[in-house]
């Protein structure tokens, strides 16, 4: 575990000779399981990368590596909707909040963008060789910034759902006996476990799990009232109400947030340093919060980007 023990761990790679523990707030991206967009909605909403000016004095700091090809190739594990799917008529266009900052950071830049999907733990080994940077929902802890280097630009944590109104009168303090909806393999799923666990230790009715590969399915079931509430990552919770056209709502608060980043290779700090530059930019004229508007996700929008932040774990 690395930001909290209490978070999945996606998988482990090696990376500079030694085992580094790769985590997210779910393992949805490894399993191929995350959110999947239903085809209406924002899904299609993806945003416009011509509406973003060229910034002439952050152009002329692009190394001269990237400036020669003029394209940023970026690796991105395309299984996690919101932030990155595949999606469009072809179903084969990479989609997603973080698709989207990849291409306002390229046209500030000036430079076009290839988003790769790649396996997620392929993408921090192979930064400098084959991507520039790495945008994939990654956590940043400890552990990783001795590897690579992160530009923070987003918050994700656990949320709850319900059906729009909460006609069932749930609530998170006592879930004991509910019926609670999670997705296959998710942090989720082994939190609700473990509150079954604290339910049948206490004498009181064990949760009833139900647990599914697709989130859309269990978005389907919540809709229907098959399910008192759903479990899930903060920005899924966020899509999800989304996809349903405001059928389900969040409950409760956002537990343990954590930030997410764009990693560039360790070496790199220059690039480093002119990514953390531009999504700055980005935050300071709204270009950053339509993105994450256009994708219902603004409540984990940071309010600074930070090279390398300090993180607890």
């Amino acid at each position: 575990m690395t930001f909290t023990t209490k978070l999945a761990v996606k998988s482990a790679v090696v990376l500079a000779a030694s085992a580094l523990a790769l985590t997210a707030c779910t393992n949805a991206s490894e399993t191929g399981g995350g959110a999947q967009p239903s085809g209406s909605g924002s899904a299609g909403a993806s945003f416009d990368p011509s509406s973003v000016k060229k910034d002439d004095s952050l152009a002329s700091q692009v190394p001269a590596a990237i400036k020669s090809k003029g394209t940023l190739t970026v690796g991105s594990d395309t299984t996690y909707a919101p932030a990155e799917f595949l999606g469009g008529s072809d179903n084969h266009t990479p989609m997603g909040y973080d698709v989207d900052l990849a291409k306002a950071i390229g046209a500030t830049l000036g430079l076009k963008v290839d988003v790769e999907t790649a396996e997620f733990t392929g993408i921090l080994p192979a930064l400098g060789p084959k991507y520039d940077l790495g945008i994939s929902s990654f956590t940043i802890t400890k552990e990783r910034l001795g590897a690579v280097n992160f530009v923070s630009y987003f918050n994700a944590g656990v949320s709850w759902a319900v059906q729009k109104g909460n006609p069932k009168k749930f609530s998170v303090d006592d879930v004991c006996g509910k019926s609670v909806g999670v997705q296959t393999g998710t942090t989720e799923a082994d939190e609700v476990k473990a509150l079954s666990d604290k339910c049948t230790a206490g004498g009181k009715k064990a949760v009833d799990i139900v647990s599914l590969d697709k989130q859309t399915d269990l978005n389907t079931r919540l809709v229907n009232g098959a399910l008192d509430a759903m479990s899930a990552d903060s920005p899924v919770i966020s899509y999800a109400i989304t996809q349903t056209n405001g059928a389900v709502e969040k409950i409760g608060d956002t537990t343990e947030v954590a930030p997410e980043g764009i990693a560039i290779a360790k070496g790199d700090t220059a690039l480093a340093d002119l990514i953390q530059k531009t999504v700055t930019k980005l935050i300071a004229d709204g270009t950053y919060k339509k993105i994450l508007d256009t994708w219902n996700n603004s409540e984990g929008a940071v309010t600074k980007a930070e090279l390398n932040p300090s993180v607890s774990s």
